[in-house]
């Protein structure tokens, strides 16, 4: 058995430095990709105020001055926006900051003033067709008291998907809810039914 000896040439002087510049490069960006990796994970874990901070800064998400985030996943057909007391016929998920889906509803006829303030403030922004992506912060929502029987804890971000279907007028919001409060008490056989 034979070994051959194959000659190494010498690094030249002006590649060593190049490698050294190659090298930091590539750890500050290893660096910055794990800090910015992390920063998402601890907000979306930390606290509410952590998320609040980091979601604020995410592309697309607006933070009103009460601290109701919202991201426009559709811009509505029209430029009206309902006041007052007004309602809404709204397609809506809600989740917890974990993904869990605590509610949704479909052709659902709700009352500006009838909601949580956050909900009631993004209801205000949306327009017919417009579709919404929003974060209610735990003051503008259930604060520390969750609904009795709720997957809510206390203290949680909500956060819904919201499409406006139609805006309704207060009189007519009023019969809509009237008669799908007699509809649901009729289904479960309570009195005063019709």
């Amino acid at each position: 058995m034979s070994v051959t000896a194959v000659p190494l040439r010498p690094i030249s002087k002006d590649v060593l430095p190049k490698l050294w510049i190659g090298v930091a490069l590539l750890l500050l960006v290893a660096g910055a990709f794990a800090w910015w990796t992390t920063a998402g994970v601890a907000a979306v874990h930390g606290s509410a105020e952590d998320f609040l901070a980091w979601n604020g800064g995410r592309s697309g998400v607006t933070t009103t001055d009460s601290g109701l985030q919202y991201s426009v996943l559709e811009e509505p057909d029209d430029t009206i926006r309902p006041v007052g007391n007004d309602g809404v016929i709204v397609n809506y998920t809600g989740r917890l900051r974990d993904g869990e889906e605590f509610d949704s509803g479909e052709a659902v006829g709700m009352r500006l003033g009838g909601v949580v303030p956050g909900f009631d403030e993004a209801l205000r922004l949306m327009g017919t067709g417009g579709q919404y992506r929003i974060w209610i912060p735990p003051a503008l929502g259930y604060g520390d008291n969750p609904p009795p029987g709720a997957p809510i804890p206390p203290g949680s971000i909500l956060e819904f998907d919201v499409e406006v279907l139609q805006i309704v007028p207060g009189a007519e919001i009023d019969r809509m809810l009237q008669m799908q409060m007699q509809q649901q008490m009729g289904e479960q056989g309570l009195p005063g039914a019709p």
